[in-house]
């Protein structure tokens, strides 16, 4: 018999639905929140707000797009954490009183976890080969930056994750700072395609180990700005492209260094990435390089895949199923990060 799960995922400003038949997706819609651009980032009540008028429309678009009828669902998986309490708490409270209503179970998912777990989501269309355990996995988005050991798909450990800032908030940051609209990361991303990374030297974070940190970056990046707007106004529109450009390639560079330490020294080369910003060009690129110059065997998800979005929580939602790991009604949202 079939297992059909729908998973809800509200953990920041994006409310999303999916369906996953027997790890095979057949819907994911995401409604995004465009309130928050003008405030330069994500504003929680805001969020919550916008969550509430979504849910009921996204979760009726994802079961009518799937071609299932919602009596037929196995089970409701929903992120749990981390992310926003009272973002998480709308997708929650749904997916309970929508399960009560089917008499079927509820399944609580780690939000790093199922980022992770996407590259296992198969398309009717398009069989894929997914990572072989063990291996790494780079997750970096707004809100963490994580090197992780997967050893399988419910046994993760943290090799090194961000003391600081997560690479998105460096991205984020420094574009507000230049004045690009929010989020900055795509933007910064297109720019740097037209300029010249070797143009400005940023300060490249060493922190001991298998960490990250972008505090000081994002610092070198400000104090670069304040020192030469002194001398001409006109210093971000002249040089944005060459900026953009010196940045991305220092916060990519950061990261594959610490991975590259991590893959010798556990002797693992099966390497994926995950998160939002997994879908910046500079990070798919350097990835295929090292794929070819350090013989990795690499995991990159398509774009779809990358930002907060249901169908990574259904597929963990089915794979937890399938083990019958249930939720009990009474799970609370956490808002720290955990693996």
């Amino acid at each position: 018999m079939s297992k059909i799960i729908l998973g809800i995922e509200s953990s920041c400003d994006d409310t999303s639905a999916a369906v996953i038949r027997d790890g095979i997706l057949l819907s994911n819609i995401i409604a995004n929140q465009k309130v928050h651009e003008k405030y330069g980032g994500v504003v929680p009540e805001l969020a919550s707000r916008a969550h509430q008028q979504n849910i009921i429309p996204v979760v009726n678009e994802a079961i009518n797009i799937s071609g299932i009828n919602k009596h037929e669902l196995s089970a409701i998986a929903f992120t749990r954490g981390p992310g926003l309490l009272g973002s998480l708490l709308v997708g929650i409270s749904f997916a309970k009183g929508l399960a009560l209503s089917l008499g079927i179970p509820v399944i609580e998912v780690n939000h790093l976890h199922a980022h992770v777990l996407a590259h296992f989501i198969q398309r009717n269309n398009n069989k894929k080969s997914v990572p072989e355990y063990p291996f790494l996995c780079l997750l970096v988005s707004g809100g963490n930056t994580q090197i992780i050991l997967v050893r399988s798909w419910n046994n993760m450990e943290i090799q090194g994750q961000t003391i600081d800032d997560a690479a998105g908030e460096a991205f984020d940051k420094c574009a507000k700072v230049m004045g690009l609209p929010y989020p900055g990361g795509p933007y910064i991303d297109k720019l740097a395609s037209q300029g010249n990374p070797s143009i400005f030297n940023l300060a490249r974070p060493n922190v001991s180990g298998y960490d990250y940190s972008f505090s000081g970056l994002k610092t070198s990046f400000l104090y670069l700005l304040r020192d030469n707007l002194n001398t001409n106004q006109n210093f971000i529109n002249d040089n944005l492209p060459d900026l953009c450009a010196s940045l991305q390639s220092a916060i990519v560079e950061t990261l594959m260094r610490k991975l590259r330490k991590v893959s010798e020294d556990l002797g693992i080369k099966e390497i994926a990435v995950a998160g939002g910003v997994s879908a910046n060009s500079g990070i798919r690129l350097a990835f295929e390089e090292h794929a070819e110059k350090y013989r990795w065997k690499i995991h990159i998800p398509p774009p779809d895949l990358t930002t907060d979005n249901a169908a990574m929580v259904a597929m963990n939602g089915y794979l937890k199923y399938i083990s019958e790991d249930f939720a009990q009604l009474n799970s609370t949202p956490f808002s720290r990060v955990e693996i």
